[in-house]
């Protein structure tokens, strides 16, 4: 189904992260709308709700008031002002989050087209696990994978060396 989709890698290592960490009876509020990667998952047996598009710097009410027992959250911190304020609304016990990482040879993302697709934090990943626990999070599990690309050049070849992908599956600290 995704095998041949772009980014595959990236969904196939997120779908393999979430199945040895999160049962599919569980619910899930996915931070952000509804995307491919969300599409995914229920096509391998999550239950998934996203947020509607709310901004979540200014209102958490629907992470607040979700029901669900997991908090999804990839390629979304990196994507707002204050990830910590975020963090510490959920009331879920359950964490999966992932994040693009800090590439030492390449500029923070800023898309030139769409003035909202910015990434105000590129994490390293001892950054982010700071954040994670500083907000009430114990980290249970984590990952790394590069991002190979077709190009040729300096960069392109890197990529195939130097991660580019950070999960983590975490805990309410106090659970």
């Amino acid at each position: 189904m995704y095998e041949n989709t772009y980014p595959n890698k990236r969904f196939k290592h997120t779908v393999q992260f979430l199945k040895t960490h999160v049962n599919t009876s569980e619910s899930i509020l996915d931070l952000g709308v509804e995307n491919p990667l969300s599409e995914i998952l229920k096509i391998n047996g999550y239950d998934v709700t996203n947020t509607s598009g709310i901004d979540l710097d200014l209102d958490t009410t629907e992470i607040e008031q979700s029901p669900a027992s997991v908090i999804t959250a990839f390629e979304i911190f990196e994507h707002l002002l204050s990830p910590f304020t975020v963090l510490q609304s959920i009331k879920a016990d359950k964490l999966v989050a992932s994040i693009p990482l800090k590439l030492w040879f390449a500029s923070a993302y800023r898309s030139k087209t769409d003035m909202r697709d910015r990434h105000y934090h590129e994490f390293e990943d001892w950054q982010f696990d700071w954040l994670l626990e500083k907000s009430g999070w114990k980290i249970i599990a984590s990952e790394k994978w590069t991002n190979p690309t077709k190009k040729i050049g300096i960069r392109p070849l890197l990529r195939w060396f130097t991660p580019r992908y950070y999960i983590v599956y975490a805990q309410k600290s106090n659970s």
